[in-house]
């Protein structure tokens, strides 16, 4: 199949664009060119930014696609965009919205797909569920031939997954867990999170493309495992060889201390315990499983950002806060 995906070297879509080409699919990506030196040599490349629609309808001019994945689209205006684009040009268009859009608070937390969609906390979630309700009225009156998919917390080896981390990124909390420094969890650590390995989720996607059972229907892919966010934090402390010093604060204090926003990642999302049913997406994909076992893709992922420098990005002021956030903490009188 000839496959064109928006984007293409994210942390969800490399492992995508690997294994369509590894697959034997005609894959081409459109993006700015930020890290397609580390593509697969039978992947090509269209350079162009996509919000300048004028340049892509030119770049696209007389193109015609099995399927258009988009990967950063984020707000309505942007997938409206991709419908004056690839419009009668694709027969399968797969938007990537999110799992943070389910509702919250959860009335139930295992997660179908029938769950509804509602985030008051979280403006990102309801850009994402405005852009499935655009798409899904375009495919029901005018044929919009969309598959939405919602990822949920998925990682690659470059981050560890983690609640609570600043602008710049997981290595900051990594090097405390090094150094024996106060590491901030939200809430007391006990609630469920579900973390899936981008190698995982790309085996799922990739039996949607061109899938016939995909059209017009939304399907989350996730891990069907559950553990703890102290189980995450311990499995890293344990992988450095260090003994974890965990400091618990509640998602609505980390929030209220400021200046960092934590009312979206935290209260809309990772605070809250999720179990995902993924029987939809099995039934879509039979054989479909995820076999990166939590503690095995941390620990893989650990190495990794050892051993590359470039993965190891200093974030002081993120440092500073947790140190003052522990230190204020410590000294409240219970």
């Amino acid at each position: 199949m000839k496959i064109l995906l928006i984007g293409g070297t994210g942390t969800i879509s490399m492992a995508i664009t690997k294994l369509l080409a590894q697959q034997g699919h005609e894959v081409l990506l459109l993006n700015r060119g930020g890290r397609n030196s580390e593509l697969p040599e039978n992947v090509r490349t269209i350079q162009c930014d996509i919000s300048d629609e004028p340049e892509a309808a030119e770049k696209l001019k007389g193109m015609s696609f099995d399927c258009v994945g988009e990967f950063i689209g984020f707000v309505p205006s942007q997938v409206e965009r991709d419908f004056r684009l690839f419009s009668g040009r694709t027969k399968q268009y797969i938007y990537i919205s999110s799992a943070s859009a389910y509702q919250k608070p959860l009335a139930d937390c295992v997660i179908t797909e029938s769950t509804p969609l509602a985030n008051p906390h979280w403006q990102y979630s309801r850009d994402k569920i405005a852009c499935e309700e655009y798409l899904m009225k375009q495919y029901r009156e005018n044929g919009f031939p969309v598959t939405i998919v919602r990822p949920s917390h998925t990682y690659d080896e470059r981050s560890v997954p983690l609640g609570v981390h600043g602008d710049k990124g997981s290595w900051q909390v990594v090097k405390r867990i090094m150094e024996g420094k106060p590491v901030i969890i939200h809430g007391d650590g006990t609630s469920l999170w579900t973390i899936t390995h981008n190698s995982d989720f790309a085996k799922a996607y990739a039996g949607l493309v061109g899938n016939i059972h995909a059209i017009g229907q939304a399907f989350h892919i996730t891990s069907d495992e559950s553990v703890t966010w102290n189980q995450i934090y311990s499995i890293i402390a344990d992988e450095l060889g260090v003994e974890l010093n965990a400091c618990h604060v509640s998602s609505e204090l980390l929030n209220a201390i400021g200046p960092y926003d934590f009312e979206g990642t935290l209260t809309g999302d990772k605070a809250n315990t999720v179990i995902f049913d993924n029987s939809k997406i099995k039934r879509a994909v039979p054989g479909f499983t995820a076999t990166v076992r939590a503690d095995q893709g941390i620990r893989s992922t650990i190495r990794y950002i050892l051993a590359h420098k470039e993965c190891q990005t200093e974030d002081r002021e993120f440092d500073s806060w947790c140190d003052k956030v522990a230190e204020a903490i410590k000294n409240i009188k219970i």
